[in-house]
């Protein structure tokens, strides 16, 4: 097969969550299935070697790139009310293009298949970004229109798709996402842990949460059950939340003033790759309580780690943690300080979520993903 990418979720400055569910889909494919030909599409204004440098992780003999110099966020601004083709651009050499980030442009050549994450967008409008909300919007039925096949990331987001949009159930598939085990495992090497705690200024135990500072991440009322926490026990650990500022999140800092909690509660800098791994492992609990995700990854993550989890028991959340995880509900800030009360005070709980966590993490393989994803390849170009 002769497949193209679209590869700006993998060149961008902060690689996302899209960003890493494509990087382990395209990175495993190539490696497992090298008798394909694959193709690195992407827009490309300025810092050239930049983009390729952080494409050449995925790059082997079967691989090429297709740099156009042309504005990618002047023909994304445009494309949905002057339908410029696509194909001007990328050519027609390829049999079938993969985007990974909800849009398929006007006139691709080929077949084409786009990744819907999720229904963020339909559900909880308000916590999407103005200039995300107005693309989506404009351009997301569009693309399921043009799309040969759906890829979403669970049987939840499959059903929200089909709910606001019934016209396409018949093209969509579930494709999980999987955990990076290179990157994401067991730490035993305590001076490591350490060395990462002190450089983010983290100075004792924490309980941890990793992920974008939004409002749909439920951080507000994370930061109520801590208070409530705090107020039950003192001696509790600190609260660190890590991860890149999103949209609409004044209210969350906010949150740690009125409740005078800026001594305990830390937001971290942007975290580098190789600072994840010994920051979950340093952790002693993960807590995620959302209210709606595609996937969720971070949980997953932190059980590949071997740390137990607090997670919502919203939307695909009880689907990616199954039984491994302390379910709480994600409107109840007494339930989420409940729920880490228990993972923190009850050592033979905590324990046998660590165990369970990471036999569960082990069944989602990006290997077993990748070859999901080329066996629907195969059967959309037949």
């Amino acid at each position: 097969m002769n497949i193209s990418f679209d590869a700006l979720p993998l060149i961008s400055d902060n690689m996302s969550g899209i960003g890493y569910c494509q990087a382990g889909l395209v990175g495993e494919m190539i490696k497992s299935h090298p008798e394909d030909r694959y193709t690195f599409d992407y827009f490309s204004r300025k810092d050239h070697e930049v983009k390729r440098n952080r494409l050449a992780a995925y790059m082997q003999k079967n691989c090429d790139i297709n740099e156009s110099h042309f504005s990618g966020f002047l023909y994304r601004s445009i494309m949905n009310i002057i339908p410029v083709p696509y194909s001007l651009f990328f050519g027609k050499k390829s049999e079938l293009t993969h985007f990974f980030n909800y849009i398929i442009p006007p006139f691709v050549h080929g077949k084409k298949v786009v990744t819907i994450h999720d229904m963020v967008i339909r559900a909880y409008p308000e916590t999407v970004r103005f200039r995300t909300k107005q693309l989506l919007l404009t351009g997301m039925k569009k693309s399921m229109k043009r799309a040969d096949i759906i890829i979403t990331d669970s049987e939840f987001s499959k059903t929200e798709i089909e709910k606001y949009y019934p016209q396409f159930s018949g093209k969509i598939q579930v494709v999980y996402c999987g955990v990076n085990t290179e990157k994401f495992y067991h730490i035993e090497d305590t001076e490591r842990i350490e060395k990462t705690k002190k450089n983010l200024g983290i100075e004792s135990e924490y309980f941890l949460y990793l992920g974008t500072i939004e409002p749909r991440k439920n951080l507000e009322r994370l930061i109520e059950a801590y208070n409530i926490l705090s107020k039950r026990d003192s001696s509790v650990p600190k609260l660190v939340m890590a991860g890149g500022k999103g949209w609409l999140n004044s209210g969350i800092y906010n949150k740690v003033k009125e409740y005078g909690l800026e001594e305990r509660v830390i937001f971290t800098k942007y975290i580098p790759d190789e600072d994840l791994c010994p920051l979950m492992n340093g952790a002693c609990a993960f807590v995620f309580p959302s209210i709606y995700e595609g996937f969720g990854m971070p949980p997953l993550e932190a059980m590949a780690c071997g740390v137990p989890v607090v997670s919502s028991g919203e939307a695909s959340l009880p689907e990616v943690v199954g039984d491994c995880a302390v379910i709480v509900d994600a409107y109840s800030p007494e339930s989420i300080a409940d729920g880490m009360y228990r993972v923190y005070t009850d050592r033979e709980l905590s324990d046998d979520l660590k165990k369970r966590g990471m036999q569960r993490a082990a069944d989602f393989t990006w290997e077993k993903s990748a070859q999901k994803l080329h066996d629907i390849y195969k059967a959309v170009l037949r």
